[in-house]
């Protein structure tokens, strides 16, 4: 029972962690445009990036897939101005949930990128227990996802509601300082 909550725990801190915010970020930008009337659709969104992240892990423990990680570290701040990209690009338009399949397909890719960037260290942990402690890693990270997610719609909620915040207004500010805080990270990571 022990191993299981060092592998949960492990899974809270990744997400969690203020060292490696890029995790944050990209669920901020995520939920953004979601309100908590449509808190369905993106918990199914965040559980399609753990099954993705996941993945990427089991693919890359049992060395499936090996991967450039320089290449992976550049591409995890794509994904998040990718998906802030998005919602600037969307905001208060309808047709934004017509294209909820292509959205869902997107969210699992990222999520592989995501698990990739952390799927080195995730294997020098990885005690020989098959596959309990990279589920119960996941489940680690699922909970640290849905409370991040929580207070993203909270604030939201907040904004929204008692400071007047229109919607479209939320969306594009919260995606812009998203942007603001991914444009270093691109700088750092820079492949080319």
């Amino acid at each position: 029972m022990s191993d299981f909550w060092l592998y949960f725990q492990l899974g809270l801190q990744h997400v969690l962690d203020w060292n490696a915010y890029d995790h944050v970020l990209f669920l901020i930008v995520l939920c953004a445009a979601y309100s908590i009337a449509s808190w369905k659709r993106l918990l199914v969104l965040v559980t399609l990036f753990t099954v993705g992240h996941t993945l990427s892990l089991l693919l890359a423990n049992y060395k499936v897939v090996r991967v450039n990680g320089a290449l992976i570290e550049f591409l995890i701040p794509i994904t998040i101005l990718a998906t802030a990209l998005y919602n600037l690009f969307t905001a208060g338009k309808e047709q934004r949930m017509e294209k909820l399949r292509v959205l869902y397909i997107v969210t699992i890719f990222f999520g592989l990128i995501h698990g990739f960037g952390f799927a080195s260290f995730f294997s020098r942990l990885d005690s020989g227990g098959g596959m309990a402690p990279l589920l119960e890693f996941a489940l680690g990270v699922e909970a640290a996802q849905i409370i991040v997610v929580l207070l993203v719609l909270l604030l939201s909620f907040i904004c929204q509601t008692i400071f007047r915040f229109n919607k479209r207004d939320w969306v594009l500010v919260i995606s812009a300082i998203v942007i603001g805080l991914v444009i270093p990270m691109l700088q750092q990571t820079w492949i080319f």
